[in-house]
């Protein structure tokens, strides 16, 4: 293998949960080998961190130039807009099925088959819009299990800031949150238009009060991947840092 890049892999997995296959993207780093342990990042919108983000190529010059430790990547594409909305969204219907998917079928099987860390805060839990509020939810939901989450501009209503003024384990949680100040018109996946930036504030101040440690900033930029894209070396860096 080319030791200057990492390398990819699809494979299928079946989650009773959700009574349904799920396609996996995996990234193993340059160099990868069965006998070191690994890092974990797990993206929902799992096809657009790796397409769009470019991950794969910004992880590997993260990696090459030292700013982060080697890591294993897993990403989860959604089938379409209904499917993502179904499973990502806080009324979603397989909403809750789909957190414990991840819980208690996504992280056992990845421990069996990957050297990876068997401890929280080696587990980061990454997405944009509505799946940084999924991954949100999970971390919130299972803070024993991911210790990290990475937020670019997630979607937030009255039942997220709910959650987190709720949360009782501030300790166990690290997050990374950042949301675009022209995202003040944001047309959603629905047809409605909606103000991400005053909702992401609110959770800000929310994650803030209840002492959970935090890096929130505003970027110069709108609810596109053009901007969340630029942001991920930074991202990656606060995450896994060496």
């Amino acid at each position: 293998m080319n030791s200057e890049r990492g390398s990819m892999k699809e494979i299928t997995f079946y989650s009773q949960e959700l009574n349904e296959e799920l396609s996996l993207i995996i990234y193993l780093p340059p160099n990868f080998s069965n006998l070191y342990k690994y890092s974990l990042l797990i993206a929902q919108d799992g096809k657009d961190y790796f397409q769009l983000g470019r991950f794969t190529r910004t992880c590997d010059s993260l990696i090459q130039s030292g700013k982060i430790e080697n890591i294993i990547a897993v990403g989860i594409p959604y089938k379409d807009v209904n499917d993502r909305r179904s499973k990502y969204h806080p009324s979603g219907e397989k909403h809750g099925a789909y957190i414990r998917f991840l819980a208690h079928e996504l992280i056992p099987y990845l421990e069996k088959e990957f050297p990876v860390y068997h401890v929280n805060s080696c587990r980061v839990l990454a997405g944009d819009s509505l799946a940084g509020t999924v991954s949100f939810l999970t971390a919130l939901s299972y803070p024993h299990t991911f210790g990290k989450v990475m937020l670019h501009s997630p979607f937030v209503n009255d039942e997220v800031i709910q959650k987190v003024r709720q949360f009782k384990n501030p300790d166990l949680l690290s997050i990374y949150h950042v949301i675009g100040k022209q995202e003040t018109a944001v047309k959603m996946t629905n047809g409605e238009i909606s103000d991400f930036l005053e909702p992401n504030r609110h959770l800000h101040k929310a994650i803030k009060d209840v002492g959970i440690p935090h890096f929130y900033d505003e970027f110069d930029g709108e609810h596109t991947w053009k901007y969340w894209q630029a942001d991920l070396p930074r991202a990656l860096t606060y995450m896994f840092g060496k």
